[in-house]
């Protein structure tokens, strides 16, 4: 019998929380700053040490680049706020009793809101004695998988009744991700007026000293493009975008090819980012709006970009059944 003013407990959940990247709260400069402040000062997003990275960071950077970065976002800025944070919403609505009754579907973002650590004590709040981790990046990689996975387990550290954890490995090569990457590559192309001299496969770059220290990133973005290319029945062209510093990041790089490919005859493109589960700055601003205006200021003709998975029913039934996969054991799934 439960003694006299003992708190509630509800009943005993499974929790699945979905982590995408991170967005400011608004477009305008002010967010701007403090979400790049968050995010740039990541120890596994920039491996510099902290005593000669911060001065750069808080003198020079964040007090000229918000104000750029603010305008990116208001070019693909949503009635709904951020795309990325808009899309990551909507795939955690479509996955809801996707599992059974007994499992919670959240999601979070590593910098930003909804914050990890605040979704997780909602989830534990609601019953969830349980927790997949789902960070939502295919290829592994330190700056985007492990932070994560950091902040996730900070959390866990500052909590005395702490849920047992899973996480979501990485599912770059999975055939289930591959074929959904397929059915939705091709579903796109058959919906633009021309054939592609060219398909570029774009990931979000990083340092080339992540190679060097032993990051899986560049290789499991290699064998996905590999693999998806395989799938369609046509090699694709793998190139790394969004580089920052000075220092030498993954090659070849997305604008640089993009400027070059009509000078080898190359006049219709399509691009594709298989790196990105949601649609977000990098995808909308700097591939759909720049990378078009690059390509066809160097003489191309024909553009188009292929949308991430999203929320669409083929992205959603693809993480659920990598999902189900993680919960095995955990819950019977309907």
């Amino acid at each position: 019998m439960m003694p006299t003013g003992h708190p509630t407990i509800p009943a005993p959940k499974v929790g699945v929380l979905l982590i995408n990247l991170g967005t400011p709260d608004s477009a305008d400069a002010r967010a701007v700053k403090r979400y790049l402040g968050e995010f740039l000062s990541d120890r596994r997003v920039v491996e510099i040490p902290q005593l000669l990275w911060q001065p750069i960071l808080r003198g020079i950077i964040l007090n000229t680049r918000p104000k750029k970065s603010a305008h990116a976002y208001q070019q693909v800025w949503t009635e709904a706020g951020s795309p990325l944070a808009a899309i990551t919403a909507q795939q955690s609505v479509a996955l809801q009793g996707a599992f059974g009754e007994g499992v919670v579907v959240d999601w979070a973002m590593r910098y930003g809101n909804p914050s990890i650590a605040d979704r997780i004590a909602a989830l534990k709040g609601q019953g969830c004695e349980r927790i997949l981790l789902a960070p939502l990046y295919p290829q592994y990689c330190a700056a985007t998988t492990a932070t994560a996975n950091d902040k996730a387990f900070a959390a866990l550290a500052a909590m005395r009744w702490q849920p047992a954890i899973r996480t979501l490995p990485p599912y770059y090569d999975d055939p289930l991700y591959i074929d959904a990457l397929k059915r939705s590559a091709e579903d796109a192309l058959q919906a633009i007026d021309f054939e592609p001299d060219v398909i570029l496969a774009s990931f979000h770059g990083m340092p080339q000293r992540t190679l060097e220290l032993g990051d899986p990133y560049h290789c499991h973005c290699r064998k996905t493009a590999r693999l998806l290319g395989a799938a369609l029945g046509r090699e694709l062209r793998v190139t790394f975008q969004s580089r920052f510093g000075r220092a030498k990041w993954l090659e070849p790089a997305t604008d640089t090819v993009l400027e070059a490919l009509p000078g080898e005859g190359k006049r219709k493109v399509a691009i594709v980012a298989p790196g990105f589960s949601a649609d977000c700055l990098e995808t909308l601003e700097e591939l759909a709006i720049r990378g078009r205006e690059s390509f066809e200021s160097a003489g191309g003709t024909h553009f188009a970009y292929l949308p991430c998975l999203n929320a669409s029913q083929i992205g959603t039934e693809m993480l659920r059944s990598i999902l189900s996969r993680e919960l095995a054991g955990w819950v019977q799934l309907p």
